[in-house]
């Protein structure tokens, strides 16, 4: 577990010394510190440490959720943390949402839509800048567009 955490930690100083575009971009500046990692351990560790990729002025680039303390960032959602740096809009119809985010945002946050596992979700399906969010009913609809605004502090 160690190891996991010395590995964890590396990953968080490299992401916060310099713009980190890709998972192989940051598997070399791991290996140059020791660890040889695979890209599924990679990606789990990314997991979870709730970090993503996101759009930035010169591409994308990997972003932990916050400058928190660990109890702090334990209580705080990717999604938290997401939605007001990718919120563009929200609509909906029936069942369904249509979330609008900037471009290269909706792959995150739909992933961290589906990891908040609410029972109101069926499920999500995410393009480039657009996300489909498929809800239990009309009603849950309505709950879900509100609690997404407030989240995005667009409410």
């Amino acid at each position: 577990m160690a190891n996991k955490r010395e590995r964890h930690a590396a990953i968080l100083e490299l992401i916060g010394a310099r713009p980190v575009g890709s998972q192989e971009e940051l598997r070399k500046g791991l290996r140059q510190r020791g660890w040889d990692v695979t890209q599924s351990t990679l990606s789990r560790d990314l997991h979870e440490l709730r970090v993503a990729r996101i759009p930035g002025p010169d591409g994308p680039r990997y972003s932990a959720a916050g400058g928190q303390d660990d109890e702090e960032a334990d209580e705080r959602t990717a999604l938290d943390t997401l939605l007001p740096a990718l919120f563009d809009r929200i609509d909906g119809v029936g069942e369904m949402i249509v979330l609008h985010t900037v471009t290269g945002g909706a792959q995150p946050v739909a992933a961290a839509l589906d990891a908040e596992e609410w029972p109101d979700v069926l499920g999500t399906v995410a393009g480039d800048d657009t996300i489909l969010i498929i809800c239990r009913t009309a009603a849950a609809r309505e709950r879900l567009i509100r609690r997404i605004k407030t989240l995005a502090g667009a409410a």
